[in-house]
């Protein structure tokens, strides 16, 4: 690896070095993905391989910008208890994950830093890391904050067929991976895994309805996807790649402009 791509990674520096490199203004980016099924068309890795080469990219790019931006190595084994049927999937429970965050966090006291953001690919991750970004505030007087990549949820969620289900595994997802490891997918058993039943339906959704549900992801069909990627494309997935790189380092440098004092931890941080 080059110096250019190894310079800010926080664990290349030496102990001496972070604390006399980094300052109170130093934005930290933990990418956080997963390692889960992603239907017979993607690999385990997707989400991993989306918050981890996302991540960098922006941290690399905010720096060259003159942003204070540092990396992580990225979390991979999170919440993926909607495809704990399925093989492959390793995951954590929710209260092993907010125990790893928030260990997380309270290292970095050990730095100038208070600013940690967490750069997340996988949806299962969200309603946790949310919580975590109290308890990290509250406990450690951390900035807290969680973004992500454009995929489903966000901008260009959706394919042209998938109806607002683009959720996992579908469009977005697949055209991402074929930007970044075109070498892990196969288009072949590529499909439509669409529940049509669902889309007449006015207030439970996936994505933007007032009412949530609980899922697992074969309650939709035994392929476990979510989603239409007979469409995706290398070139739809570099222009979700490029936006998400555009969006990240322009949040990177509102975070660190955002007027969040940073609070002394509290005497309560162990309960």
């Amino acid at each position: 690896m080059s110096g250019s791509r190894s310079s800010r990674d926080l664990v290349h520096l030496s102990g001496p070095a972070v604390a006399s490199t980094l300052s109170s203004s130093s934005v930290i980016v933990l990418p956080v993905g997963a390692i889960e099924h992603h239907g017979p068309h993607l690999p385990l890795s997707t989400d991993w391989l989306m918050a981890d080469l996302i991540g960098r990219a922006i941290v690399e790019a905010a720096a060259q910008e003159g942003q204070d931006a540092w990396l992580l190595p990225s979390l991979a084994y999170t919440k993926s208890d909607e495809h704990s049927w399925a093989p492959g999937t390793v995951w954590l429970n929710a209260t092993t994950l907010l125990d790893t965050v928030t260990d997380i966090g309270r290292s970095l006291l050990t730095t100038p830093a208070r600013t940690l953001v967490f750069y997340n690919g996988h949806g299962g991750n969200i309603a946790l890391l949310q919580v975590a970004l109290r308890e990290l505030r509250r406990r450690f007087g951390l900035r807290t904050f969680l973004t992500g990549p454009a995929i489903p949820g966000g901008d260009g969620a959706n394919g042209p067929d998938e109806h607002g289900f683009g959720v996992h595994g579908g469009h977005s997802e697949t055209s991402m991976i074929l930007h970044l490891r075109p070498d892990l997918v196969d288009m072949s058993a590529a499909e439509r895994w669409i529940p049509d039943s669902m889309s007449s339906l006015e207030f439970v959704k996936f994505n933007g309805g007032p009412v949530h549900f609980g899922w697992l992801s074969n309650d939709f069909g035994p392929d476990g996807v979510v989603g239409d990627a007979t469409g995706a494309t290398a070139l739809w997935g570099k222009q979700l790649f490029e936006k998400s790189v555009r969006d990240g380092v322009a949040a990177l440098a509102e975070i660190a402009a955002f007027s969040h004092p940073v609070l002394p931890p509290s005497r309560m941080e162990d309960r």
